[in-house]
């Protein structure tokens, strides 16, 4: 039953997105529109240690009959570099505390709570028109923070880019350390998501469009020398 609306909600997600996939593969396109994403610290917890489920639906692990609880999210959009165009073959990773605050972490708080059921984890690689899809739950608040979800894109074996999606709305960014660091009106509104209802869902789904805008070009993300690796640390903010 878990998978039958997985699909569902895979199906509306690509009709939903028709449009913008149209635009966004044609380079360049609406550039002069795009703000670059900004960048926001991957925070320390990053799994120690992946699970055996990497897929992209955070709600299943493998086989399992029983769903995580939380949120039915559907978390979709565009790798665009900083002229428009799309980025393919770039490998997104997602990562996220569950419905009781608990990371996929040795060290995460809740951790008596976890909810054995949720992934905590997913990865995902970009199609032709620099697309990515993700079947999670709608963040919680965890100790100090505001709900939020990890986003890191890599290319080529480097990570190129992290930040962090939140809640478009939610009254806890005003309160939120690393939100208020982000001084720029444009650079805040870059990171924030508005969830909503997903259309004739019978299972009170949302959806979630976040297109990261890169500051680099395809040029740039092509060039192996770029610093940084997929997981690797970078500078360590909280949550």
């Amino acid at each position: 039953m878990q998978h039958s609306y997985f699909t569902t909600g895979r199906r509306q997600f690509l009709q939903r997105t028709a449009f913008a996939a149209t635009a966004f593969s044609t380079p360049g396109l609406f550039a002069e529109q795009l703000v670059q994403t900004s960048n926001v610290g991957e925070g320390p917890f990053y799994p120690d240690k992946l699970p055996l489920d990497t897929d992209n639906d955070l709600l299943i692990i493998n086989d399992a009959i029983t769903p995580a609880v939380g949120e039915i999210t559907h978390l979709d959009g565009t790798i665009l570099d900083a002229s428009g165009s799309p980025v393919r073959n770039a490998f997104v990773e997602i990562w996220q505390c569950d419905s009781s605050g608990a990371y996929l972490h040795s060290q995460s708080s809740n951790r008596e709570k976890q909810d054995k059921n949720f992934q905590g984890y997913g990865r995902f690689l970009t199609d032709a028109r620099g697309q990515y899809y993700f079947r999670t739950i709608k963040p919680v608040a965890y100790p100090g923070r505001t709900p939020h979800i990890h986003l890191a894109v890599s290319k080529n074996g480097k990570r190129i880019f992290t930040t962090q999606v939140l809640i478009n709305g939610e009254p806890g960014n005003a309160r939120d350390g690393l939100f208020r660091q982000l001084r720029d009106e444009a650079a805040r509104k870059s990171i924030l998501v508005d969830f909503k209802p997903l259309p004739k869902s019978k299972f009170g789904e949302l959806t979630a469009n976040f297109n990261v805008v890169l500051g680099r070009t395809a040029e740039e993300l092509e060039d192996g020398r770029v610093q940084g690796g997929i997981g690797e640390r970078q500078q360590n903010r909280r949550g």
